[in-house]
């Protein structure tokens, strides 16, 4: 994250938690959307957590939940509100991770990508920190289109806070199945002027191939997404 947005995040931790307190009907959306996909056995890993709107809820459905982020006053709001022993909260760099590779079973990145200046550093420490098969869930604001979504980012941006990808619902599915993660599933939650894709994927590069091949068939002689010539 650019200086810039690290000081516009550390400035709107006090605040945060009750800014967010008008989305809590899209943050229960996406925390049911994730649950299912939670067991007890699992270690999972969230980046940019805020001060905890989905750490807190989803956490007491998994063995550990380290939530980080990379601004020291948002993670000291997010320690307030710790409900589970499974809980832990660090502040840690997203695109220079501490952890072992192949750490975790599954890692959560919401809301984040879209405003980082190179969200493809933070994929490949997600890929490195990932078990084989592992889960990423990537709930994402994306671009509404229209004057009022677009008079609303510029209000935004006027505050400090920057947007580097607008992508739409399609372009941020894409981008995702472009660095090797197997979208199973993904739904636009929210109303038009502020979209949400909230994305499930797994890190599979084999699973995603074989699943493409059987569902889609050849194209163009290649694996789509893969960049592999087609099975003799």
């Amino acid at each position: 994250m650019s200086e810039t947005g690290a000081a516009f995040w550390q400035k709107m931790a006090r605040h945060y938690t009750s800014l967010m307190a008008h989305s809590a009907p899209l943050y229960s959306e996406i925390c049911n959307r994730i649950r299912p996909h939670l067991s007890r056995d699992m270690n999972v890993l969230e980046l940019a957590c805020g001060t905890g709107q989905l750490s807190v809820p989803l956490s007491p459905y998994v063995r550990l939940w380290e939530a980080t982020d990379a601004a020291p006053a948002m993670i000291q709001e997010a320690k307030k509100r710790i409900g589970s022993s499974r809980l832990h909260f660090s502040v840690q760099d997203a695109a220079h991770l501490p952890y072992a590779p192949e750490s975790f079973d599954a890692v959560v990145i919401a809301n984040a990508l879209h405003i980082l200046p190179e969200p493809d550093r933070v994929l490949r420490e997600i890929q490195r920190v990932l078990k084989p098969g592992g889960w990423l869930f990537a709930p994402t604001f994306v671009h509404g289109g229209g004057r009022l979504a677009r008079l609303r980012t510029w209000c935004m941006e006027r505050t400090g806070f920057h947007v580097y990808h607008r992508w739409n619902a399609g372009e941020f599915v894409s981008y995702l199945s472009m660095h090797d993660f197997w979208v199973v599933e993904h739904a636009l939650l929210g109303g038009r002027v502020l979209p949400l894709c909230c994305a499930a994927c797994r890190w599979t590069p084999a699973e995603r191939i074989t699943a493409q091949s059987r569902s889609e068939g050849r194209l163009h002689g290649r694996y789509p997404g893969t960049g592999l010539g087609t099975a003799e």
